[in-house]
């Protein structure tokens, strides 16, 4: 690899981020990082930095202050026009992913901030490519195949985040006639396939803990849901991959289990049900429960399983979702490189596994 390779990372701190970084330090030995990482009350940029980089690989690693959501990403003047001179490849996957911001919140940082990264992109003038990290639920509430060209077919969305993360996609699109780039959709991101480590209890995990908790069994959707989970080592290895693939440029990827490798939810409540020695769960038809069951129950449940009612509403539509992805430019792209992601069921134990042993992220795991 040419050593003259400069690759900035935007949202390296995040989930995906900090195992994409170590990824790309593995994967590409010769190659050097400049990280863009926000400022933190107490704590330097460097100091975060330092958190997520190997020692032996900090030497390979800039480390800037910044922040997509303010102009010029947040950099002073030098540090701008240094990396506009020096950058050779962009990946973009700093985000909010929360699904309780206002519209315009989600705005201010989904498609202002990618829309300052493009800006920034267009002026670099070693810029070989641009990988921008997107979201699978792009699709809203679509409930039919979703083809890896497809943007905006009318759908409706679940959230902001949804309907951001669309408005980001289509402005990434807009530009890749002059910019070289690659549009990346994973779904739902999971722990480690091989060590079902992560660092992230948000989305699949939330509704596990309660449930192997014994805190709740009742599901408001469909037995037959289909759940598209992906694990971050796959989706780190295919971005390290693809931001260097010029036969990917100009292409939109799904990053997703496919209908090979995604579940149902009752497959994998099945499952949990086996790991965590824990009655399967009740179906409820979605709309009876929250237009009927749910306003009586919150008027009579009180302390946790009054919270489990009110916090379970963000997640309560990824019940009931029938969708699929196509994954035929991530087969095409990755196939032949061997990186294909491995079957849901097949990994799922060790999620299970990891989520014990850390106690759902609350005490450390020593390294196996």
């Amino acid at each position: 690899m040419n050593s003259e390779e400069l690759i900035l990372v935007t949202g390296a701190t995040g989930f995906l981020g900090v195992q994409l970084v170590r990824e790309l330090l593995e994967s590409q030995p010769h190659a050097k990082l400049a990280l863009l990482i926000r400022d933190r009350a107490g704590q330097s940029v460097q100091q975060r930095a330092d958190m997520i980089v190997p020692p032996a690989a900090r030497s390979r690693v800039q480390v800037y202050s910044g922040d997509v959501s303010q102009n010029h990403c947040g950099l002073n003047s030098a540090a701008y026009q240094r990396l506009c001179a020096e950058t050779t490849r962009v990946i973009h996957s700093a985000a909010t992913v929360r699904f309780d911001h206002s519209l315009e919140e989600a705005r201010r940082i989904n498609v202002d901030g990618t829309r300052r990264v493009l800006d920034f992109a267009a002026g670099m003038r070693r810029l070989r490519s641009l990988a921008y990290v997107g979201t699978a639920y792009v699709a809203g509430e679509r409930a039919d195949l979703v083809r890896e060209s497809e943007l905006d077919v009318g759908q409706s969305y679940r959230n902001t985040y949804e309907q951001t993360k669309a408005e980001a996609e289509a402005l990434v699109r807009s530009r890749l006639e002059s910019l070289p780039g690659v549009i990346l959709r994973p779904s739902i991101i999971v722990g480690d396939s091989r060590t079902g480590v992560t660092s992230s209890f948000k989305m699949m995990y939330w509704p596990l803990k309660i449930y192997a908790r014994r805190l709740w069994r009742t599901v408001p959707g469909f037995p037959d849901a289909v759940l598209d989970i992906v694990p971050v080592d796959y989706v780190a290895a295919s971005v390290a991959r693809l931001v260097f693939d010029e036969a990917a440029f100009g292409s939109t990827v799904h990053l997703c289990a496919g209908s090979r490798g995604s579940a149902t939810i009752q497959q994998i409540a099945q499952r949990a049900a086996e790991y965590f020695d824990v009655a399967e769960p009740r179906y409820v038809d979605p709309k009876f429960f929250f237009a009927a069951i749910r306003p009586l129950l919150f008027l009579s449940l009180w302390g946790r399983k009054r919270r489990v009612l009110r916090d379970g509403r963000a997640y309560r539509d990824y019940f009931t979702m029938r969708m699929q992805f196509d994954t035929t430019n991530a087969e095409r792209l990755l196939g032949p490189a061997g990186v294909r992601p491995p079957l849901v069921m097949d990994y799922l134990n060790r999620l299970f596994h990891y989520c014990v042993a850390s106690d759902w992220g609350r005490k450390p795991v020593s390294a196996q």
